[in-house]
């Protein structure tokens, strides 16, 4: 690994009052059902189970003013989900911050990495 690579990485987790907490994990979600229009593909992407991906939806379209995912249930037309405009909104606003975090963070970021052991190195 060279000087240059980072080993530290920000992980933005948002903690609200509400029964949220925005995440890596959710943000991820949000991005692959909007992708993939389907809650169970996105989930089966990312390696979790289809009732976990819907409790985190559920929790997100609990927590804000409007829905962030609108979902259809399967049958002969087949389901489907998408982002809405406010999951479109809350998707851009999370990964803003991360952007923001890592661009004017980036001198800390190599500060605490030089603190840091090396690799290997009991």
């Amino acid at each position: 690994m060279s000087a240059n690579t980072p080993r530290l990485r920000i992980k933005l987790r948002l903690e609200y009052d509400s029964p949220l907490i925005l995440g890596p994990g959710k943000a991820e979600l949000l991005a692959r059902i909007d992708r993939l229009g389907s809650i169970s593909a996105a989930a089966r992407e990312m390696g979790m189970s289809y009732k976990r991906a819907w409790t985190l939806v559920e929790e997100m379209n609990t927590a804000f003013a409007d829905p962030v995912i609108d979902s259809a249930r399967g049958g002969a037309g087949g389901g489907g989900a998408r982002v809405t405009p406010t999951g479109q909104e809350v998707l851009r606003h999370y990964r803003a911050l991360e952007t923001l975090l890592r661009e004017a963070g980036a001198e800390n970021l190599r500060a605490l990495n030089a603190l840091l052991r090396p690799e290997g190195a009991a």
